[in-house]
């Protein structure tokens, strides 16, 4: 099956089962328009589409094999097993894709375009393709420069964008998840709970849980927090401002919002007065909710709901 055909059947798989379980069994009840975000999310990935196809030259799939038949980046020079090739490559790649996250939530620049996508008033499974265009084209361009550094096989880089596509649909997805199966799940992989937290209006919750598919480097980088300090029923989802939904939840207000004279007006392209750049215990990196820059994390951040133990943090 041809790269586009697999990727969309994928695509609409987990989309359409993820959205029955929403109807099924929601874990929050919904503040906002749900016909107006979702198809103005559909519309907005439909867009993004049609743009990358435009402007960019090739796929990252297509990178791999052209770095490939060169015999560019560093596991084209290694000679692994197939299985072992193809696990790192997608590790790898997915400690790139949360390093670039926590890159877009520190640089104010780059949270102008980010903040599109934690402007949603509610979580589901269509936030998870609410992205900028300008921001799919800059984490394309990023995505492309990596495979050929790297060198992964096109097979690995084909696997890796199915499961990040998938992951992204499943850790947004509004969905009720036993506790018990919550608890053990995410010591493995992201689960829709653990990222909820990310989308809270609370900026030291925002700035936590930048995974989306492997949640080792939360915890290995100590940005994770268990638990939302109101609990996933009684937490606001977005960010302060704005809020309005013709701006947060329609096509033309997605596409302005990071050209707005509240984005310019508050110095986004400067660093912030702390010039806090670390990601280390007991502090985050990233943008305050109305797109400031990197903020300290409160001590009461940390101490969260031990209804779900902690994983352990690495000292390194």
């Amino acid at each position: 099956m041809p790269e586009t055909s697999l990727r969309l059947a994928c695509f609409a798989g987990v989309l359409i089962t993820m959205a029955l379980w929403e109807w099924l069994a929601p874990r929050r009840q919904r503040v906002a328009s749900q016909a107006v975000r979702r198809s103005n999310h559909l519309l907005l990935v439909g867009l993004n589409t049609v743009v990358a196809r435009l402007v960019l030259p090739l796929s990252a799939v297509q990178a791999a094999d052209w770095a490939s038949t060169r015999h560019w980046g560093l596991l084209n020079h290694l000679r692994l097993p197939v299985w072992l090739e193809c696990t790192l490559a997608i590790v790898l790649l997915d400690l790139a894709i949360y390093g670039q996250h926590v890159l877009f939530h520190h640089v104010p620049c780059l949270w102008r375009l980010h903040k599109v996508h934690h402007a949603d008033l509610d979580l589901d499974v269509t936030s998870g393709i609410r992205f900028h265009t300008l921001e799919i084209l800059l984490s394309a361009v990023l995505k492309l420069g990596l495979v050929v550094v790297l060198g992964p096989t096109a097979g690995a880089v084909m696997v890796f964008e199915i499961v990040l596509n998938a992951g992204s649909l499943w850790s947004h997805s509004n969905v009720q998840l036993p506790l018990p199966i919550d608890r053990v799940l995410r010591l493995v992989l992201v689960t829709p709970d653990m990222h909820r937290v990310h989308h809270s209006v609370i900026p030291t919750e925002t700035n936590s849980n930048y995974g989306f598919h492997i949640p080792w480097w939360d915890f290995l980088f100590h940005t994770y927090q268990a638990q939302p300090q109101a609990g996933h029923e009684g937490m606001t989802i977005g960010l302060e401002s704005p809020r309005d939904e013709r701006e947060v939840s329609q096509l033309p207000g997605l596409l302005l919002m990071p050209f707005r004279q509240e984005s310019i007006s508050s110095n986004l392209c400067s660093r912030s007065p702390t010039g806090d750049s670390t990601v280390g215990e007991g502090s985050t990196v990233g943008a305050r909710a109305g797109a400031r820059g990197p903020q300290p994390r409160s001590n009461t951040a940390t101490n969260q709901n031990l209804s779900q133990p902690t994983p352990p943090h690495s000292s390194g």
